[in-house]
């Protein structure tokens, strides 16, 4: 009551002239207000309605987007699957065949790793043939003196105890060969079939599975007789006892070193296919690390 008598009180106190003025100013003043605040809020009216218009076309916008994404990966979805069939069965045959092709394979190896075997025994034959020939054709040496206590049983002979020793090893008396070879090279050691006699030791014992007998007896000849015909044979038996003595380093540098010494032998081809059993290939020869 006393807010609404205070305006009265003021207003009686100035003329009744400067009152209407007054309130006619006061007026102006709030229609001017009211214009301003009719503007400000068309304004925001207007802005609000664009945003709107802007959120929805955005919406819009981000649903096609959403529909196109998955349409798209549907679509590849249904490609990859079609891929996957189309590609799968020849890949999975293609791995089938390459299988196989591997088991043909190891099949081949074996088989050629065994023809190497008997192509190398076939060659061992021919060479004791030929030995056998060259001691028929060859005359007996002359009997050593009498009195000599370290020489041969009277009627033994070279070529007796020669003849003697490879029909005890063909015959697969693989200690009386040895025995033989032993009594041979202590009584006829000089002779041209001394090497052979010390090779065929270091073969029976190979073939009876004494490894390190073999090595040893390899040893020897390739010390002994170092330019002899059996050298190169020597090496090829000696990395293969090598190999089955578990050696297998010591027999690539043999081989190797078989391969430098006899290129045009035909022990080098086959030092060169035990080389590729190994999985190396040939190569110039490494220091041996096995003391001969």
């Amino acid at each position: 009551m006393k807010l609404h008598v205070l305006p009265l009180i003021v207003l009686a106190a100035f003329p009744v002239a400067a009152q209407k003025e007054k309130i006619a100013e006061i007026q102006r003043d709030m229609l001017l207000m009211q214009d301003q605040i009719r503007a400000l809020q068309r304004s925001q009216d207007e802005k609000l309605a664009a945003m709107q218009v802007l959120l929805q076309q955005t919406l819009e916008a981000a649903n096609k987007a959403n529909t196109a994404v998955a349409v798209l990966d549907s679509a590849l979805t249904a490609r990859l699957k079609e891929q996957e069939k189309m590609v799968g069965a020849p890949v999975a045959n293609l791995g089938s065949k390459v299988d196989t092709m591997a088991n043909d394979f190891a099949g081949v190896r074996e088989s050629i790793t065994d023809l190497s075997a008997r192509l190398g025994k076939l060659q061992n034959q021919i060479t004791d043939i030929n030995s056998a020939i060259k001691t028929l054709q060859a005359p007996p040496p002359p009997p050593p003196p009498a009195a000599n206590p370290n020489g041969p049983p009277a009627g033994v002979t070279a070529e007796s105890l020669y003849n003697s020793a490879m029909r005890d090893k063909t015959a697969g008396n693989s200690d009386l060969a040895i025995e033989g070879y032993q009594s041979y090279l202590k009584w006829f050691g000089n002779t041209d079939l001394a090497p052979n006699a010390q090779y065929y030791i270091g073969e029976v014992k190979y073939l009876k599975g004494d490894y390190d007998g073999a090595l040893q007896a390899f040893d020897t000849l390739l010390e002994k007789y170092p330019d002899n015909a059996k050298i190169c044979d020597a090496m090829l038996q000696k990395g293969r006892a090598l190999v089955k003595a578990g050696f297998k380093a010591e027999a690539r540098q043999e081989f190797t070193s078989l391969i430098k010494k006899c290129p045009t032998h035909e022990s080098a081809s086959k030092a060169k296919t035990e080389l590729a059993a190994l999985g190396v290939p040939a190569r110039a020869p490494a220091r041996n690390s096995r003391k001969r």
